[in-house]
């Protein structure tokens, strides 16, 4: 199949991302990914503008797909009291069925080869990874990253601890018709989890949620658990009243774990979700996603040029740099969300919130970061 310095398993934001970057600063790469594009996921679908001037700069600019652009946050706790703010930076709304797919063009624009397959275990002997796949046998590099999502039978491979661990919750998302300000990001508390809403492209609206296994199994079905608990929350129950599902059914996904995950195992750089998965209030993941991209791309950028392909320095400023700029606002996800499972604390935290509104700024400010720099300025 060819030379390569750098394989990628999986191709979703980080993994898209970093192979548009290393690909464009010279390096030759290739992607592993088990799916087939375009693919819906679940995700809230909500971006911080933090990322644009990273994304503009690798020619990635997803304005051409329309995007809502949000500047609003709505939160209400559990008996639907709410409170709103701007959001400093603002955002933007897409989905990833167009945005995986408008990045998987620009990679392949970028010369990078990718695989449809499922790498089914990772070796690494004599400084370099040996890859084996289902069906294209065996693929070699000296660097490997890993970008395939927040849990996989690889992880199992890999002996990663957090699998051993109880991941009590369900996640479901839908797309759907309906009426929601266009420039506002809602997230809304209910008994055992909370949801996120807000508009994507061509006028979408997103609705994806957290639900706790104790929540959630006394109802045979999705439809009977959101009308008997997530209606409690009366902002919730009229967005889903006043909305048509564009899905035949709602995308779901289980055993979500929020535990902490290795950065680097067995000499693989971990991006996105596999380096570790924020809780959807602090509604920042896709943004974390393709700034551990950034992350990791410059650190095995070093590494080919300037680092002497010292691997265990590259590793090391890895892992350094993934902790400075996320390990805080994991953090506050983990307190936001113990703080939003209780209905008492939830309505306390409310009532602190409306009587010290700079408090959400302040929350705000822990879970987003500063725009990043163009790619140009980091290489």
């Amino acid at each position: 199949m060819g030379f390569r310095d750098v394989i990628i398993i999986g191709g979703g934001l980080s993994g898209l991302t970093s192979a548009i970057h290393l690909s464009k600063a010279g390096l030759h790469v290739t992607i592993i990914e088990k799916s087939k594009y375009p693919v819906h996921k679940v995700c809230g679908e909500y971006v911080s503008n933090e990322v644009l001037p990273y994304l503009e700069s690798l020619g990635a600019d997803p304005a051409s797909l329309h995007p809502s652009r949000i500047n609003r946050l709505v939160i209400s706790d559990h008996y639907g009291k709410t409170l709103e703010t701007a959001l400093p930076l603002g955002g933007f709304g897409i989905s990833r069925y167009a945005f995986d797919q408008f990045l998987m063009q620009r990679v392949l624009e970028s010369g990078v080869v990718v695989i449809e397959d499922t790498v089914t275990n990772v070796f690494f002997e004599n400084d370099r990874f040996f890859i084996d796949t289902n069906s294209n046998g065996v693929f070699s590099a000296p660097v490997v990253l890993g970008a395939y999502g927040k849990r996989a039978a690889l992880d199992s491979k890999l002996g990663r601890n957090f699998m051993n661990e109880k991941s009590p919750w369900l996640a479901v998302k839908g797309h759907y018709k309906g009426d929601f300000p266009v420039d506002t990001v809602g997230l809304h508390n209910f008994d055992g989890g909370y949801c996120g809403v807000s508009k994507v492209e061509n006028d979408i609206l997103n609705i994806c949620y957290l639900v706790s296994y104790e929540s959630f199994k006394n109802f045979k079905k999705i439809e009977t658990h959101q009308e008997e608990v997530l209606f409690r929350n009366q902002h919730l129950k009229e967005i889903f009243q006043n909305s048509t599902l564009l899905f035949d059914k709602p995308l779901t996904i289980s055993q979500i774990s929020f535990s902490d995950k290795e950065k680097v195992l067995n000499h693989i750089l971990m991006t996105g979700d596999t380096a570790g998965l924020i809780h959807p209030l602090c509604g920042n993941g896709m943004a974390m996603a393709i700034q551990s991209a950034q992350l990791a791309s410059e650190k095995v950028l070093y590494y080919f040029g300037e680092g002497n392909r010292n691997r265990i320095a590259m590793e090391h400023a890895y892992t350094k740099a993934w902790n400075k700029l996320f390990s805080g606002r994991m953090r506050t996800g983990r307190v936001l969300s113990k703080l939003f499972q209780s209905e008492k604390l939830s309505a306390t935290m409310m009532k602190g919130l409306i009587l010290f509104p700079g408090l959400l700024s302040g929350i705000i400010r822990r879970t987003h970061g500063k725009p990043l720099k163009a790619a140009a300025e980091c290489a």
